[in-house]
């Protein structure tokens, strides 16, 4: 069966780097557009950014434009988001979702996500 498994979550101050990765397994990697997505307490889950499923096309939401980037490896099946300059506000579980068609909330395939929290 498909699954995504997100890593590289964690505690950092503001103004910090964490870089999340998420490893696929039980698909043909290069035919999904890829995504990721952040859920913080008592709030919507929201699109962070997406990836075509050649790498060509990226995609980010305006509050993390210019400070996370989004990149693919199809040989290793991996997504990673490398974020820099980390607010307080960025503070949320992430979640990798996959999907043939397009990446949305309702993607068809998620990660059981991960914790990054940013103190001030």
């Amino acid at each position: 069966q498909i699954q995504l498994v997100e890593s590289g979550g964690g505690l950092v101050q503001t103004g910090g780097s964490l870089r999340l990765s998420c490893a696929a397994s039980g698909l043909t990697f290069s035919n999904y557009h890829m995504g990721w997505f952040r859920q913080a307490p008592g709030k919507e889950r929201e699109f962070v950014a997406a990836i075509s499923n050649s790498g060509s096309n990226l995609y980010y939401a305006d509050s993390v434009k210019g400070r996370f980037t989004i990149s693919r490896d199809n040989a290793k099946n991996t997504v990673t988001v490398q974020m820099n300059s980390l607010k307080p506000e960025d503070t949320a579980v992430y979640y990798c979702a996959a999907d043939r068609k397009i990446i949305t909330r309702k993607s068809d395939y998620w990660g059981q996500g991960t914790q990054v929290t940013v103190s001030s």
